[in-house]
């Protein structure tokens, strides 16, 4: 009897354990069949306004590049073994979400002044679980009009924040805010100087609205500091003549600025048609009584 019950254990232990591979080896397909995700951020910093990541979330699937859209996204600020999360975010119908820090001064950097992020998916039935650290340090741009020698100069300096030093040899851009692409002025390449700043003459024919430039001083996709931006409102450039027809009542223009001879000669032509047809029906009964 008692071999009977050693047997009978045995091969409930050895069933035990087959159903138990068979099942992890199950779970391990499952999800080898999920999608890897890959995640993208890119930090900005735009002077006297807000710090925010640009994230982008893709995946390949069929030998494609496609756009993850509707999952959530976590962001924390890693410091050694410990993460703190700031918020969440979901992505957009083209993959993208915009992830709006709190001022870096809440934020606790390493000892070399160093802000360390991750942002995190937590994965889903289609896609693995999947991560992406960012590390930048802070840094300031202080941009501003200046006139020498009746010449117009955009001067910029540029400051690490942490170190509270200047930073020497270090390319910014200096470019006209336009609707659909910056007009870019200067060199190609505007180094700081020993004082980490840079001086850009700009040109006096340039067009804004009321004279109004707003020029841009940009340390761009830097790998250390990220893209920082400062903006310079400047009165220095040519007046521009407002030739836009939108108050005006043309064909082009909203419903409610409808040209006159539009409203009036169809309505006049619509009422004398269906005059034209109450007289002809009313003269129809009057045949048909008499």
């Amino acid at each position: 009897m008692k071999n009977r019950f050693e047997v009978y254990f045995v091969f409930l232990a050895f069933l035990s354990v087959f159903l138990l591979t068979m099942g992890s080896q199950n779970l391990l397909a499952q999800d080898g069949e999920k999608n890897r995700i890959r995640i993208s951020a890119n930090y900005f910093k735009i002077m006297d306004g807000e710090a925010y990541f640009d994230i982008k979330a893709s995946a390949r699937i069929d030998k494609k590049n496609v756009e993850v859209t509707n999952i959530k996204l976590t962001v924390y600020n890693e410091i050694i073994d410990e993460k703190i999360e700031l918020g969440t975010v979901t992505t957009n119908m083209k993959g993208e979400s915009k992830f709006v820090l709190p001022k870096l001064n809440e934020i606790t950097p390493d000892s070399t002044h160093t802000y360390n992020f991750v942002v995190s998916f937590n994965g889903n039935e289609s896609f693995k679980r999947a991560s992406k650290s960012v590390s930048i340090k802070d840094a300031n741009i202080k941009a501003d009009l200046v006139v020498k020698d009746s010449t117009n100069y955009i001067s910029a300096t540029l400051i690490d924040v942490g170190k509270d030093s200047l930073l020497i040899g270090e390319t910014m851009d200096v470019q006209v805010q336009r609707l659909f692409m910056p007009h870019k002025i200067g060199e190609e390449f505007n180094y700081t100087d020993k004082n980490g700043t840079i001086l850009v003459p700009v040109d006096t024919d340039i067009p804004g609205v009321d004279g109004n430039l707003t020029i841009e001083v940009v340390l761009n996709d830097h790998d250390t500091y990220g893209t920082v931006k400062d903006l310079v409102v400047a009165p220095i450039g040519t007046p521009i003549v407002d030739e836009s027809t939108f108050d005006l009542r043309k064909m082009w223009s909203p419903r409610n600025k409808t040209p006159l001879f539009l409203l009036i000669f169809p309505n006049i032509l619509i009422f004398g048609i269906w005059g034209l047809i109450i007289y002809l029906i009313t003269n129809l009964f009057k045949i048909a009584k008499s």
